[in-house]
């Protein structure tokens, strides 16, 4: 059986846009993109483990929230994990977040610390970087979340620009979920729980095939 590591936050948790009581609200098996992913795959043949949190970045650390700067997490996650086939990489939404006054160029910096990290403690799994989808262009509105701003909205459309780049660099496959996934309609936070799970699993034209990895 090969084993497909996901490490992401919020979009890789699940999280159901517009609930956050105690717990942020999760949709279940079935509903979550890791979910659909594994089934398209086929559960006999590949395990997709899911290592989302809500609010991880990819090298910030959050002054309200404990645990959430990615690459403090990944070595342990990675030792718990061994020797996964395949590591999926999606980060980057919170990084955009105004308090951190950021770049797509720096967040790309933090990117390239966990690859670093990856090919240290997972040096025989393969990677698939993918850049999140766009933030919701109301995101920053206090009706949704303003911890993001009107710039916000525009660093995360760079991202993917500069993901491509250093997937060019290190050689390693590259997605966009931006061409497959968009904003939640019904929450300007720019949250989904997709990325097309059909389009990365059958090998349609540019994309990439994980069921051949």
């Amino acid at each position: 059986m090969k084993e497909i590591l996901c490490f992401g936050d919020s979009n890789t948790y699940g999280y159901i846009p517009g609930h956050y009581e105690k717990a942020p609200a999760r949709y279940p098996w079935g509903i979550r993109w890791t979910s659909l992913l594994n089934e398209k795959l086929g559960k006999e043949d590949y395990r997709v483990i899911e290592e989302g949190l809500c609010g991880r970045t990819t090298v910030f650390e959050d002054s309200f929230r404990a645990h959430r700067n990615g690459s403090e997490m990944l070595p342990a996650i990675l030792e718990t994990h061994q020797n996964v086939d395949l590591v999926i990489l999606m980060l980057g939404t919170n990084d955009c977040k105004a308090v951190y006054g950021t770049t797509p160029e720096i967040i790309g910096r933090g990117i390239e610390k966990l690859i670093r990290q990856l090919r240290e403690y997972a040096p025989e799994s393969q990677l698939l970087l993918v850049s999140p989808i766009h933030l919701g262009e109301d995101v920053w509105k206090s009706e949704y979340d303003p911890e993001f701003s009107m710039e916000s909205v525009d660093i995360s459309k760079g991202l993917e620009a500069v993901y491509q780049r250093i997937a060019d660099k290190e050689g390693i496959p590259f997605l966009a979920a931006s061409s497959v996934a968009q904003p939640s309609k019904t929450y300007g936070r720019g949250k989904s729980c997709f990325i097309c799970t059909g389009s990365i699993s059958e090998n349609k034209p540019g994309n990439i095939p994980i069921g051949n990895f």
